[in-house]
Formats: structure tokens, C-alpha cells, sequence
């Protein structure tokens, strides 16, 4: 639920940043003082410290970095502490304030979302105006981070393909034996910090941030997972939030079978869409209606499932990584050629081209793992939701996927990871009023398979002044994807605090 494939390309291509020009000298470390208004005494040492702010180790000229000091436990700030890595980009013009920014997950680096695709993440103009900043939160990056399997056992653990027949009991205790190991290398390898790993805990710490970084209140640009963690701050802070902007909304009011569920049918809807162009593009690999290609297709994945085929690094590709490959294209339809690509090339025997999707997914490179964005997905997933033990729910769930997704269904059961998480969830779903926080803008896109259209429309309605922008499309969010309505109306509201009149729909 990160910002897609086209935003990864991004990151890993470091040609544009030759043509930024140095700046001639930094403004000062700290614009204004650190807000400690209202701050109880004991968290008093950590909303007081002076950022150093540094030219960053692996970015590009114009961008600096520094670490901020958070407790560990927000409810007993004197048990010890942990690091948030921060990013930043200074205001190219004369700055009205920061703009924090999370790029979703949960898991994404923020502070490299800023430094690799600062031009993907916000428009021209709030680069002007804002000193845009990114973070990686707790247990994520170059924070203080999860920490669970050497490349090697992740390769088992994302890539292998089980020996027992899929659904079979064998099949399950095989994937759970493997959950427990991956659960036990985190809870051993990731000193202590698996219990506060939580949105509550981050959002707690982006407050920390703003204070430090002399901000009154929030201003806030958050995408997918990044509209959880910016309404739980509203909630927390209502009196500190400022102009916040959630696009691609999660409802918090959705339990995890449900956000599977929906997922399922969006996912299913996008990769409809996508087999409609290929077929009208002339050189798609499948022929005939949508519905016969979509038969096709499943025929396919079931074929290979059977009859996994070998890459060239060794690596056995099935079903499941194949339905990784596809699902990562379906965040953004600029990527739905690299998925015509990887059919092609399945059907003829290729896996080259697949796992080169799927490792894009799973952020691997070469064997190495560039980030933990998996371990760190895990781990809040296992702390935000309740696990849930309810088999009639499960089953109508499955029959609901399985009618309405039946490309997708037979390669998304699977036994709950955690289920076997060290610790139980502290996490509780429910809706999201923010009472007092003032107007707050939810972006939905109608057809985004990550984060369905309903999430947002829920979300918008939930907040005591949720304003929905409805963009018309596919692929995973909205903002600064090539649509002016919406763009204008989220860069009126985060520049010159102009709210749209009404629910805004953008053709």
C-alpha cells in the first residue's frame, strides 16, 4: 500500500539529481523554536532538543537530515528512547511552515520518499512555499528499525513455494511454521521495540516532530497507509492540527477481514481495467472478451502454480509471486505495459521480467534487501489490528472473494501471520472523528484497487469536517497524478487555506 511502481522507478534512478543546482548556502538548522506549549514535564527533554541538521550521507545536493530522540514508550517516556530519521528539502521560496510526509504502507520510507522523489511526492508550488519533510516512522529505515531475517531466510520466506498442496492442512502448517520463524527472528533480532511499533505511538512521534521543528501546528501531506496515521493525529491533537491532506484514504473503522476483502474486489476491478486495454491495445498476449482473458489468466496462474517455472538466478517462480508481480503494476496504470511484459513472457516460459515485479514490491535488488518495509509492514499490521478468530466471517468473506474476485481468490487465503505475532495487538477499530481539528481533505480515486473509493468516501464522512475530493481514474491515489481539479483544490487548501465549497469531483 506504498505509492506504487512508478514512484519506486523513481527511487532507484538517480540521473535527474545531477541537474538541481547547488544552493548557495543553507538556511539556519532551526527556522523558529521548538513548540513546547501545553508539554508535560517529563516528555519536556525530548520536545526542547535542537535538531543538527546535516547534508544527508545518500541524498542529492539540496536535501538535509537529521535524527530526532522519541521515547520509546510515549506512556513512560523515561523507559528508554529510540531515533526518527527526518529528511528534509528547505522552501526554494520564502517558507510559510513544514509539510510532513508519509508515502503509506504501513513500512515506506518517508525520509527517502523526500530525497528519491521529492518531484512524485509534492508539486511545484509546495516545494516553493514549504520545507517539505519526510521521516522514516518508528521501526521503519534508517529509524530505530524491525529488524527479523538475513536476505537469504527472506528469500525463503517471500519467495518459496510450499511442498503440500495449496489449502490443504499440510499447506498450512507449512506457511504457519514459517510465520512462527519469521515472528521469532523479529522478536529476537529487534531489541524490544516490537510492542511499540504502533500508528498511535507514530502519530505521537510526528507531534514530537512538529514541535521540534518550531511548527505550531501539522501541516501534513499523507498517501494510503499515511491517511491512518494523519487522522489518528487529528484525533490525538486536534488543537496542533493544521492543514492536513489524506489521499487514498484507509477506513479505520474496517477490521483486517474486511480491509482483505475489499482489497480482493479492488484489485480484481483494476486488473479488469487493465486487461480491457491490453486487449484494445493490439498487442496484448491474451485474446477475445475481457471475461475469456480474465479465464485465461487464471488459467494461467493455476499452470503455474502446478508447475512453477525457474529464473535464472535459481529462484522457482509460482503462483504467488506471480499474483506479487501483478499485483504491484495495478497501483498505477503507467505500469500496466511492465505487467503485459511479464504475461508475455510467463507464457513463454520467461520468469525474468516477474520477478523483477515482484522484487520491486518486496524492494529487492540483486539478492540485497534495500529497506525493511516488510518486516516493518508486519509488525504494525500485528499491533494496529485485533486479531480476529471468527470462521463464519472468514467463510463469507471467502465466498465474497471468491464471486467477486475469482482471478484473484484462489491466491489470497492463507493462514493470518499474526496469529503467531509475539505480542498481542494494541490497536482497536473505529471510526475517526478528530472533533475540533477543522477542515481536513480526503482525495479518493474511483477505481484504486489498494485503498477502494468507499474507504475514502467512509473516512471523509467519519471526520467531523471531512471534505471529499473524488478523482475519477485508476491506479492508487490522486494528488499529483496528472489531474488539475484535484491538484489546484489540494494545493489551494495546503498554501492559502482555501476549503472546496463542497465535496469536489474531478473528471
Amino acid at each position: 500500500m506504498t505509492a506504487g511502481l512508478a514512484a519506486a522507478a523513481v527511487a532507484l534512478s538517480g540521473c535527474l539529481y545531477s541537474v538541481i543546482p547547488e544552493e548557495a548556502a543553507p538556511r539556519p538548522s532551526q527556522t523558529n523554536a521548538p513548540d513546547t506549549e501545553g508539554v508535560a514535564a517529563d516528555l519536556l527533554p525530548f520536545y526542547e532538543q535542537t535538531l543538527d541538521w546535516t547534508s544527508c550521507d545518500d541524498g542529492p545536493v539540496g536535501f538535509d537530515c537529521t535524527y530526532v530522540t522519541a521515547p520509546l514508550d510515549w506512556e513512560n517516556p523515561g523507559d528508554g528512547d529510540i531515533e526518527i530519521s527526518v529528511s528534509r528539502h528547505q522552501a526554494t521560496g520564502t517558507p510559510i511552515g513544514s509539510l510532513l510526509t508519509n508515502p503509506g504502507g504501513p513500512g515506506g520510507s518517508g525520509r527517502d520518499f523526500i530525497l528519491n522523489s521529492l518531484d512524485y511526492a509534492v508539486g511545484a508550488d509546495l516545494i516553493d512555499n514549504y520545507d517539505v519533510i519526510g521521516f522514516d516512522p518508528r521501526g521503519v529505515g534508517d529509524s530505530t528499525a524491525v529488524t527479523c531475517f538475513d536476505a537469504g531466510n527472506m528469500d525463503k520466506y517471500l519467495y518459496d513455494i510450499p511442498e503440500a498442496p495449496r489449502g490443504s492442512d499440510a499447506w498450512e502448517a507449512e506457511l504457519t511454521k514459517a510465520d512462527q520463524a519469521f515472528a521469532d527472528a523479529c522478536e529476537a533480532n529487534s531489541d524490544g521495540i516490537l510492542p511499540f511499533i504502533t500508528t498511535i505511538n507514530s502519530a505521537r512521534d510526528m507531534d514530537l516532530l512538529r514541535a521540534v521543528l518550531g511548527d505550531a501546528q501539522l501541516n501534513y501531506l499523507g498517501y494510503s497507509y499515511g491517511t491512518f496515521l494523519g487522522a489518528t493525529y487529528a484525533n490525538l491533537y486536534p488543537d496542533k492540527a493544521g492543514r492536513l491532506v489524506l489521499d487514498g484514504a484507509i477506513d479505520p473503522a474496517v477490521s483486517g477481514l474486511e480491509v482483505g476483502t475489499t482489497q480482493a474486489l479492488g484489485f480484481e476491478s483494476a486488473l479488469r481495467a487493465y486487461m480491457q486495454d491490453c486487449l484494445d491495445s493490439g498487442e496484448c498476449p491474451f485474446n477475445g472478451t475481457v471475461d475469456e482473458a480474465m479465464a485465461d489468466l487464471g488459467a494461467l496462474l493455476a499452470s503455474v502454480d502446478r508447475s512453477p517455472l525457474k529464473n535464472d538466478d535459481g529462484r522457482m517462480l509460482g503462483a504467488d509471486s506471480l499474483m506479487t508481480a501483478i499485483i504491484v503494476t495495478l497501483y498505477s496504470e503507467g505500469n500496466w505495459g511492465s505487467l503485459t511484459q511479464a504475461l508475455d513472457g510467463v507464457l513463454q516460459g520467461d520468469a525474468y521480467v516477474a520477478f523483477y515485479l515482484a522484487d520491486a514490491y518486496n524492494a529487492r535488488e540483486d539478492g540485497i534487501y534495500l529497506d525493511n518495509s516488510s518486516e516493518a509492514f508486519t509488525a504494525y499490521n500485528c499491533m494496529d489490528y485485533p486479531v480476529e478468530n471468527d470462521q463464519a466471517a472468514e467463510d463469507a468473506s471467502m465466498k465474497k472473494i471468491e464471486a467477486g474476485a475469482p482471478t484473484i481468490a484462489p491466491y489470497w487465503s492463507g493462514p493470518d501471520t499474526c496469529a503467531v505475532w509475539p505480542y498481542e495487538p494494541t490497536g482497536t477499530r473505529g471510526e475517526i472523528h478528530a472533533e475540533g481539528a477543522g477542515p481536513i481533505l480526503v482525495v479518493g480515486t474511483t477505481n484504486d484497487p489498494a485503498t477502494p473509493y468507499e474507504w475514502s468516501v467512509s473516512l471523509a464522512e467519519q471526520l467531523e469536517e471531512g471534505v471529499l475530493i473524488t478523482r475519477v481514474g485508476e491506479g492508487h491515489t490522486g494528488y499529483n497524478k496528472g489531474n488539475i481539479c484535484v491538484d489546484s483544490a489540494v494545493e489551494a487548501f495546503l498554501l492559502d487555506d482555501v476549503v472546496p465549497g463542497e465535496d469536489l469531483h474531478c473528471d
